[in-house]
């Protein structure tokens, strides 16, 4: 990816609402040669979309946890994303290198409507879970494209 490109990118991905012509202050480009790249990113899938960023707290959601799964039969298909898609306090399925098969970011209320959570998780994908609960989080959602 060219260097202007990453730059616009970079930009995008700390204020996605950033104007064309903004964009264009920042990176010395015409509005039109900003759109026309930004257009570019889209269609290559670079930028895949834009969203907000929300407040967990505020939202409601203030405990988020990461839960490693393993499946109790290992030779069963490996299906587990398919059968947790549905429980939507799961934001996030990484599969995953080392003793578990993935790991789940999950966000919840609170410590109950965590237990609940894990009781879904595990019978709805015959897995077992550890958790670790975020105690604080100093920084997220970073973008490592250079500026």
């Amino acid at each position: 990816m060219e260097e202007l490109d990453r730059r616009i990118a970079s930009l995008l991905a700390q204020d996605g609402r950033l104007s064309y012509t903004d964009l264009g202050r920042a990176t010395g480009l015409s509005t039109s040669a900003v759109h026309q790249r930004v257009r570019r990113l889209e269609e290559r899938g670079v930028i895949r979309g834009y969203r907000a960023v929300i407040d967990h707290e505020a939202a409601g959601v203030p405990l988020t946890a990461l839960v490693s799964v393993t499946p109790f039969d290992p030779s069963a298909p490996d299906d587990i994303p398919d059968r947790l898609r549905g429980l939507t306090a799961i934001e996030s399925c990484f599969s995953v290198a080392g003793d578990e098969n993935y790991v789940l970011k999950v966000r919840v209320g609170g410590p109950g409507e965590l237990e609940v959570l894990l009781g879904e998780i595990r019978a709805a994908a015959a897995v077992t879970t550890r958790t670790t609960v975020v105690l604080s989080t100093p920084w997220e959602d970073r973008t490592p494209l250079a500026e």
